[in-house]
């Protein structure tokens, strides 16, 4: 499965880690030195939810960025009352 949000497209990009040893100057020592370079992933935070499209509820990979800002309908819930509720609220 791609890890790219289905409504903006959003996926990985590429980052740099990068590995420093030393004293930094303004606490007495002679400065740090970059020892290595990584490279590495950042993977977007991807939410799989059950969203309204097109009328009909499925499975999406969402990022959260649309999620809050209302990009996708998310499918109702459907909660059944307890069964006790449902007697006392029918005897009355």
């Amino acid at each position: 499965m791609a890890q790219v949000c289905d409504i903006c497209s959003k996926g990985p990009i590429k980052a740099r880690k990068i590995t420093r040893r030393g004293k930094p100057k303004k606490t007495g020592g002679i400065g740090l030195n970059i020892t290595g370079i990584h490279l590495r992933r950042q993977m977007a935070n991807l939410q799989s939810i059950r969203a309204i499209i097109n009328g009909t509820p499925q499975r999406v990979l969402v990022c959260t960025r649309c999620l809050r800002s209302g990009k996708v309908v998310k499918r109702q819930a459907v909660r059944k009352a307890p069964a006790a509720a449902a007697t006392v609220a029918a005897a009355s």
